[in-house]
């Protein structure tokens, strides 16, 4: 029995090496291709090994009931300032210990889970809790490891039975029942969690490669060749489809909210709308939904590389059935450029673009810069005064596109100035000669919109060719490459930042974000991630240029319109309501909160705080002046030829009959033809 004990930690330690000199073969290869290609390398240091020791402890253990301080401190002592050595070393065993220590400590969670699980809970003991916005410090010790995973619990279940009613005095009365319901699915799911961590087949490399790039900045990634696949497909609008769009409800359960008749999903003749997805295999790994996390569940389903899905299905409370489903390429509706006509007298046109794909076949003619062309087209042929261009949420994509749409709405001149990292400037050129589109226009922004869509904007600011409405944009001014880390093999690949812009002026959005011309208020506006909110962003800086351009009209003109529309929305409701709830919000999100006790009346309190919130969201419209939307004489007749997409036609008409930046974006344009 020793013997063959031994020849085990023997083996293992043989197979540990090999995977150390891989990993650190790979990140080294990454450093290669980083210090000589990205727009500004650093040098691997102490700064970069606390970096990527943080952020990896911190994602293994977030809420820091995983790890034994002494462990940590032991990690600590040995790793964070000398993990840049280790890898210069080409000695990546580190690794190694901390998924072990990570792996013991799963293993010790799991059996304090099911020793709870199995003994009554005390809801009687005076105790409080805290919610921390950001990582606090490793404190657990042996002892308190129960009572540490016992106080977490105690809270989750008081959560959840705070919400299966309105009326306390009702849970009060049924308290026994609804807790141990209660306390049961959420033990099982812990439990479920932990044992998808452990039988995970996924391992720690990819989070360490990805620290190791994020070090440099935000946007440099390590990609498999899976991940590089579904990355790239991510930038077209035809892509490997299910043919089904999912949600979450209120419990947290994710149902199929809709089918396309056109799709796989549909084809197989087994799911229905409303079905609960129980679980989901690729035939390699199952992740069951109730415990897996939702980033794994997303991944496994939208993942290129799994063509062949297995969902397993719940109707109607009634047994769980399994459907076999092959993907196949589609289009993806909420990822493809469309348009509509506002109004009926002054007619203008409205064209969303919900990100800037590309094709992925070399076909030009499907980028979203030429569907863009086509619905402009369209627009023309009835007679619009003006244009609406909606890059609300678009999170950016092909370069290329937005340089080629950028062209079309600019007669002719500089777009850009892109520097290396050698800081050698090349000046963009608008790639077309003239106009698609004569008439004013109005680009619609938010703090979503990012990279591309940004690059777009503030070309058509700078050349005053649109006024821009909304929020602040996200604030990425950077062009990345893939590049593969060995050429042989084509396995492992690199997302680098290779350039940064710049606009004609030499200004940049880099950190700071395009400022629109007139601002206007967003929910969330607080919450979401900005590109300075990440500590590795490149920061803001600008450059001399002597660009010539030609402005398309006077800038005072656009500023005098901006202005009469900001005071015309001084005392607008819907606005200044959006304002108020977003203080709410802040509260809620982003103000350290006070103790609060561990009692179900405090926690009952703190849930109808929350759902108060939700709902004066959810419910909150405007109803004032609904806009007339109807489709271009062209897309009228298409849709007659393709009644499928009706549905989601009819969608889209409805969300934008009510939507006050388009209302106001209206006005404005008819404030600019009355101006001419």
């Amino acid at each position: 029995m020793k013997n063959i004990f031994l020849v085990f930690i023997l083996s293992t330690s043989v197979l540990f090496g090999q995977d150390s000199d891989k990993t650190c073969e790979i990140l080294n290869k990454i450093n290669v291709v980083i210090q000589t290609e990205h727009v500004r390398p650093k040098p691997i240091d102490d700064s970069l090994s606390v970096f990527v020791f943080d952020n990896l402890i911190n994602e293994l253990d977030p809420s820091r009931n995983i790890f034994f301080l002494s462990e940590y401190n032991e990690m600590y002592q040995n790793y964070r300032l000398n993990l840049d050595n280790l890898i210069l070393e080409n000695d990546c065993r580190f690794l190694g210990d901390i998924t072990n220590k990570y792996r013991n400590g799963l293993l010790r969670t799991k059996a304090v889970l099911e020793k709870i699980q199995n003994e009554p809970m005390d809801y009687t003991k005076k105790d409080t809790i805290r919610f921390y916005k950001k990582s606090f410090p490793f404190y657990l010790v042996k002892e308190n490891l129960e009572k540490v995973w016992a106080k977490k619990l105690r809270y989750q279940i008081l959560d959840d039975i705070a919400e299966t009613s309105d009326n306390l005095d009702s849970i009060k009365a049924n308290f026994k029942s609804i807790e141990a319901v209660s306390k049961n699915m959420i033990l099982s799911n812990e439990i479920c969690r932990i044992n998808t961590l452990l039988e995970s087949k996924s391992t720690q490399e990819e989070k360490l490669y990805n620290f190791f790039c994020t070090y440099f900045d935000p946007h440099t990634a390590y990609f498999s060749n899976d991940s590089k696949s579904s990355f790239v497909a991510s930038l077209s609008k035809e892509h490997l489809s299910l043919g089904m769009t999912v949600n979450l409800n209120e419990k947290n359960e994710i149902i199929i909210d809709e089918i396309d008749p056109n799709g796989p999903a549909f084809k197989t003749g087994q799911i229905k709308k409303g079905d609960q997805i129980v679980s989901v295999s690729n035939q390699k790994e199952t992740l069951q939904v109730s415990c897996a996390s939702l980033e794994s569940i997303s991944t496994m389903i939208l993942s290129e590389s799994n063509r062949n899905i297995v969902l397993t299905l719940k109707r109607n409370s009634g047994k769980n059935f399994d459907v076999y489903i092959e993907k196949q390429v589609m289009k993806d509706e909420e990822n493809s450029v469309f348009s509509f006509i506002v109004g009926k007298d002054d007619k203008i046109g409205y064209i969303k673009i919900p990100s800037f794909y590309a094709d992925l076949d070399g076909n030009s003619r499907k980028g979203c810069a030429d569907d863009v062309a086509r619905e402009v087209i369209k627009l023309e042929k009835d007679n619009i005064k003006g244009l609406v261009i909606d890059l609300i949420d678009n999170g950016g994509g092909s370069m290329e596109e937005a340089i080629k749409l950028a062209g079309m709405f600019v007669d002719y001149g500089p777009l850009s100035v892109v520097v290396d990292n050698k800081k050698n400037q090349s000046v963009i050129q608008d790639p077309y000669r003239g106009l698609i589109y004569k008439g004013p226009i109005v680009v619609l922004i938010n703090s979503n919109t990012a990279s591309a869509s940004e690059f777009f904007s503030s070309i058509l600011q700078d050349y005053n060719r649109a006024l821009l409405l909304g929020s602040n944009t996200l604030g990425k001014a950077t062009m990345q490459t893939i590049l593969s880390l060995d050429e042989d093999k084509n396995t492992d690949f690199l997302k680098i930042t290779i350039n940064k812009f710049y606009r004609i002026t030499g200004k940049s959005h880099q950190y700071i974000g395009v400022k629109p011309d007139v601002i206007l208020p967003e929910f969330y506006e607080d919450v979401y991630q900005k590109e300075s909110d990440f500590p590795t962003a490149i920061k803001n800086d600008s450059i001399e240029t002597f660009l010539k351009y030609k402005p398309y009209v006077k800038r005072n003109l656009i500023d005098k319109i901006a202005t009469n529309s900001s005071l015309r929305l001084a005392d607008n409701f819907y606005f200044n309501d959006i304002k108020k709830i977003n203080k709410k919000i802040d509260l809620i999100v982003n103000v350290p909160k006070s103790e609060i006790p561990m009692t179900l009346d405090a926690i009952f309190e703190q849930k109808n705080t929350i759902n108060s919130l939700w709902k004066d969201i959810h419910t909150f419209n405007d109803d004032n002046n609904p806009l007339d939307i109807s489709n271009s004489t062209v897309n009228q007749f298409l849709l007659g030829a393709y009644p499928t997409e009706k549905t989601i036609n009819q969608y889209q008409i409805n969300n934008l009959k009510t939507n006050p930046y388009l209302n106001e974006a209206v006005n404005i344009i008819t404030e600019f033809n009355s101006s001419k």
